[in-house]
């Protein structure tokens, strides 16, 4: 147990190396999350890792991000403790809602994306950004989690090998794949295949491992035509196949936040999986594969599972820790301009000539009297 101060409650979370438990705080009265390196887990590089994540969320303070309230030993088992999140993964949304409104992907995407900046200003690479490892509060809030493999750009301790591939075969980039040294860019494509899943409801690369993780090498993501051009248009330009050629995280945020003009998407409830060419691709990808492992067999592409790469960190669940997100501003008679990001979802709309899309939460509240 860490320490008298926290008492462990069930788990509520797994992952390659440690768990996490609910875990009650006794000094301050409060519910917690407290992860905690398994036994088992007794690798200097695994220990490095779990140290190199509580230094990582020390120096982040952002309400897209995981915020660390304490960390310490108990019988040489290091453990951090985090702010308990009530809230599902958004990988867990998806796979029970399905597709999800185009207008509260932007407002998903731009806390994220903003969080991403956050995190890439203080020299920061996640590597590691997919649905599971976002929590989604019951405000619509979501927050980044899991920071076990993030890299500091400018450290010489990265507790990986040269060449090694770090990450979740299914939302790595290109570079990655490869055994490239990340950059800030990494992160953004990964964002840009979250968007597209959330928006779709289908992951752009499944099937086994090393399938899903050499196939982004020789096929850009299909990005449905039923998507508007805004949406289309924006994840083009975050997934693509050369790192300088994509938007920073700073510049999708400008764009979901919709500060140029007013933008639409519209989607159809649920994607038909037979809509996308997804058959005659995977085949020609099962070829390619087998050329490609031969061709990479020397950049130490290592796959775990068909979550985790090279013994990374599990992504934090249910529970979680973050900052209490800024509250949506009220209006009086005189209504001001809104706060330029508010972190709550908008209202959607039906019926004929009312719009969906990132901006469509504004025309919402003036429909309505309260969100």
């Amino acid at each position: 147990m860490p320490t008298d101060r926290y008492v462990l409650g069930p788990v509520i979370g797994r992952g390659g190396m440690a768990d996490v438990h609910r875990a009650t705080d006794r000094l301050l009265h409060r519910e917690v999350a407290v992860k905690v390196l398994r036994p088992t887990s007794t690798s200097e590089t695994e220990r490095a890792r779990f140290a190199g994540e509580a230094r990582t969320l020390a120096v982040l303070n952002h309400p897209g991000l995981v915020t660390l309230l304490d960390a310490g030993f108990d019988d040489d088992q290091p453990f951090l403790v985090m702010e308990l999140i009530e809230g599902p993964t958004l990988a867990r949304r998806i796979q029970e809602d399905g597709p999800m409104p185009p207008a509260e992907v932007a407002v998903i995407g731009a806390q994220l994306a903003d969080a991403l900046a956050c995190a890439h200003a203080a020299g920061i690479v996640h590597r590691d950004v997919k649905p599971s490892n976002i929590l989604v509060r019951a405000d619509g809030s979501a927050v980044l989690t899991d920071f076990g493999i993030a890299r500091l750009l400018d450290s010489a301790d990265q507790h990986t090998n040269p060449g090694d591939t770090i990450g979740s075969p299914a939302y790595l980039s290109p570079e990655q794949v490869t055994g490239a040294a990340p950059t800030p860019a990494v992160d953004v494509y990964s964002l840009g295949l979250v968007l597209l899943e959330a928006l779709t409801g289908l992951r752009s690369y499944s099937g086994p491992p090393i399938e899903a993780a050499l196939a982004r090498l020789t096929t850009p993501p299909v990005i449905p035509g039923s998507l508007e051009v805004f949406w289309r248009d924006l994840l083009t330009r975050m997934t693509r196949r050369e790192p300088t050629e994509r938007p920073s995280a700073r510049e999708v945020l400008a764009t979901l936040d919709g500060t140029a003009s007013e933008r639409t998407a519209v989607l159809v409830p649920r994607l038909d999986e037979a809509r996308l060419p997804r058959r005659q691709r995977w085949g020609a990808l099962v070829g390619a594969a087998a050329v490609l492992a031969v061709i990479l067999g020397g950049a130490g592409l290592v796959l775990t599972g068909p979550d985790k790469v090279a013994a990374g960190t599990p992504a934090l669940p249910t529970g979680a820790a973050s900052l209490t997100p800024t509250p949506t501003p009220t209006r009086s008679r005189s209504p001001k301009p809104a706060p330029r990001r508010t972190y709550s979802t908008p209202v959607m709309l039906t019926g004929h000539g009312r719009k969906h899309g990132p901006d469509a939460g504004k025309q919402g509240k003036q429909k309505k009297h309260g969100h």
